[in-house]
């Protein structure tokens, strides 16, 4: 089934940014979202060729702003058929003793409440119209806890909850809930964790061959294009080097 609306969070860069470029080669038409307009408005150029492109500009962590933002797509972009909960962040590797609550809030803020914020303004739509399809990018953090990862691995434990929790109150609406859980994915995630030391965060894929963007978007398209009966529930994805959380076998 093509022309089908999709809202993707985080779609300035990695995974949200591929996924993007990947579903306009497939017909689907896209909302992309994201806090850098600038970057919105340079993909939604490259794609608009492609397929039907609208953009919102918003921070998850800001739930008016979030509203404001869904409440203002027109009438053509507002039944929205699949949610795909992308945005997220790690900010620090500290141990809990000496966590930042800066950090500490920044994830829950962004991980947790944004993906609640963006799922409340969607999910409503899908109910009425007894359709539709969420997918929430966890983490093996969400699976398996690793040392100094406390804070950002509840919030990955706290995502995969909420996806089970959707799964549940979702079903007699035939909305299908996915949760796509990767290891190792070389984007701007370790940039960020590591507060843009590049030395450190290229330490972390060193010696492997990391995910990319691209093969989760591989795995969203594969998803969304599965036949109607079949949901894939709950998926997790390592490059062939990791084993789990903590175990990658380095060149």
């Amino acid at each position: 089934m093509t022309g089908r609306i999709v809202l993707i969070t985080g779609a300035t860069s990695g995974i949200g940014e591929a996924t993007a470029r990947l579903l306009a080669h497939h017909n689907f038409k896209l909302i992309i979202c994201g806090r850098r307009q600038e970057r919105l408005e340079k993909l939604q150029a490259e794609l608009s060729p492609l397929t039907a492109v609208t953009t919102l500009s918003f921070d998850v962590r800001n739930q008016p702003d979030v509203k404001r933002a869904i409440d203002s797509l027109p009438v053509g972009w507002k039944a929205i058929d699949v949610l795909i909960n992308n945005a997220g962040n790690a900010h620090g590797l500290d141990p809990i003793q000496s966590g930042s609550l800066e950090d500490w809030e920044a994830m829950i803020d962004i991980n947790v409440k944004g993906l609640l914020y963006v799922s409340r303004e969607v999910i409503p739509g899908m109910t009425a119209r007894k359709a539709g399809h969420i997918i929430n990018l966890g983490s093996i953090a969400g699976k398996e806890v690793y040392p100094n990862g406390n804070v950002y691995c509840a919030s990955k434990f706290a995502v995969d909850a909420l996806t089970k929790g959707m799964r549940l109150d979702l079903n007699p609406f035939n909305i299908k809930v996915t949760s796509i859980n990767p290891g190792l994915v070389e984007t701007e995630f370790s940039l960020v964790r590591f507060k843009g030391n590049e030395e450190k965060s290229a330490q972390v894929y060193k010696g492997i061959e990391p995910l990319k963007g691209e093969d989760i978007a591989n795995i969203i398209l594969f998803t969304l294009t599965c036949a109607p009966h079949v949901v894939l529930a709950d998926i997790t994805v390592f490059p062939s080097a990791q084993a789990s959380s903590t175990l990658v076998k380095r060149s």
